[in-house]
């Protein structure tokens, strides 16, 4: 219904799928890269995964905005999209909504509106719109054979989620996941500006390896984890080996296991820990060894969490974890 071709301006989201919809606003005849934007879109809800109000909203503020950092761009405007039961009380409305929009004011946009309907369940998001340069876009594929992997945030978010959910998390673990979680990619996004990401995406529902499979097969490479480079959540772990995994988990198995090899030394609950989807994770980056490298320094020295966890080789289209 919607060629590729008969939208050249549209160049990310329809032949070419990416984390967010990315339209230029002017051919390829500006030389000028600053004369060469592009507009970045997208558009992201969830029900609660935490009890607190203000937290949920901060959550599903940050994890909108994530897909305009996984592209390279700035965040500059949001709009809410909520669905709200008749029985929640005001104050709790206003706080989902003041969570959302601090975290909104925090990455540099607004709010200017939105849309709320009544239903069943909450459900809270934002369709989020930022700019960017069109030279300079990241895209999921463009991963190269020597280039380092890098994450920004800890692993874990989901199963410690589903843990709270049995009111089986222990008080410091969830403090410490909601932080993750309510924490902006915005830093991670704008340190790695100079440096020469060849690919990049965020880790949210698909979990580490269903969106490393999705780089793979757009690079055609294969993408290479050492599972002792993972970094976690604090209580992840032990969690996963309780067995408390999500639904989600299950329909990552199905969706990509097909494309992802373990060493036989990592167990059936790691294996199932890597395919638990995350809420509001970091950014996944492929750059070159040398700029990672740098890369890492700079968040050392801003206090911005990134780990080397990876290479990319030669491949098609799998992901390993050894």
């Amino acid at each position: 219904m919607f060629p590729a071709d008969a939208y050249p301006r549209v160049i990310a989201g329809l032949a070419h799928p990416d984390d967010a919809a990315v339209y230029a606003l002017c051919d390829r005849s500006a030389v000028v890269p600053d004369e060469r934007p592009v507009l970045i879109l997208s558009c992201d809800f969830f029900t609660p995964i935490v009890d607190d109000a203000y937290a949920y909203g901060a959550i599903a503020a940050a994890n909108a905005t994530s897909d305009i950092y996984a592209m390279g761009g700035r965040v500059i405007l949001g709009l809410n999209v909520a669905v709200f039961p008749r029985c929640l009380t005001d104050n709790v409305v206003g706080e989902i909504l003041r969570g959302g929009a601090e975290k909104m004011r925090e990455a540099g946009g607004a709010i200017a509106g939105g849309h709320t309907v009544e239903g069943p369940e909450p459900l809270f998001g934002m369709a989020v719109l930022g700019l960017g340069e069109r030279d300079r876009i990241w895209a999921k594929g463009g991963a190269r054979p020597g280039d380092a992997l890098v994450l920004t945030k800890p692993l874990g978010s989901g199963v410690i989620a589903t843990a709270h959910k049995s009111d089986l998390a222990a008080p410091d673990h969830l403090v410490a996941a909601i932080g993750s979680m309510a924490t902006l990619n915005r830093g991670a996004c704008e340190l790695a500006s100079p440096y020469d990401v060849h690919a990049a995406t965020d880790v949210t529902g698909f979990a580490l390896v269903g969106h490393a499979s999705e780089m793979a097969r757009a690079g055609e490479t294969c993408l290479r984890f050492f599972f002792d480079e993972l970094p976690f959540l604090a209580g992840a772990k032990d969690y996963a080996r309780a067995w408390l995994f999500p639904a989600g988990t299950n329909n990552n198995e199905a969706a990509f296991l097909q494309w992802v090899s373990f060493a036989p030394a990592i167990s059936e609950e790691m294996r199932l820990l890597l395919l638990t989807p995350e809420t509001s994770g970091g950014l996944l980056l492929a750059l070159p060894p040398d700029q990672a490298r740098g890369y890492l320094s700079a968040c050392r020295a801003q206090s911005v969490n990134a780990w080397l966890v990876g290479e990319v080789a030669e491949g098609s289209g799998v992901v390993e974890v050894r």
